[in-house]
């Protein structure tokens, strides 16, 4: 089975429930298509470099996919009809990251850092 990172951007107005919704609807995509989601990670809402579609913030929605081709190919095709759905990106990997992305990582050293200024006041 080959291995994928699919990360999708979601609408700025969506609630948390939809973005949830979003990723769920993938998962669905990816099992009945003989794949497996292995992690979901939800980055949140963050500013993005340049307006798309007049947003300037978007949900960040990453999934680790196990699978043949035909999944991404089927995976894509619905998500360039969501509507809610402004970018995404699929690329193959030699294997998956164990523990929580980069991404998260930062989060969590960006509240550590918030927390100790605030200590310090």
């Amino acid at each position: 089975m080959a291995l994928y990172e699919h990360v999708f951007l979601a609408r700025q107005d969506l609630s948390q429930a939809q973005v949830d919704q979003l990723a769920a609807t993938a998962t669905e995509i990816v099992e009945k298509n003989e794949g497996k989601v292995t992690k979901t990670e939800t980055w949140g809402l963050k500013n993005l470099s340049y307006k798309i579609d007049r947003n300037r913030k978007a949900h960040f929605v990453m999934l680790n996919i196990e699978g043949p081709g035909a999944v991404v190919e089927e995976l894509e095709r619905q998500t360039r009809i969501n509507e809610d759905v402004i970018r995404y990106m699929t690329i193959r990997v030699e294997e998956h990251e164990e523990g929580p992305s980069v991404m998260m990582r930062k989060n969590e050293r960006d509240a550590k850092k918030r927390r100790d200024r605030e200590e310090r006041n």
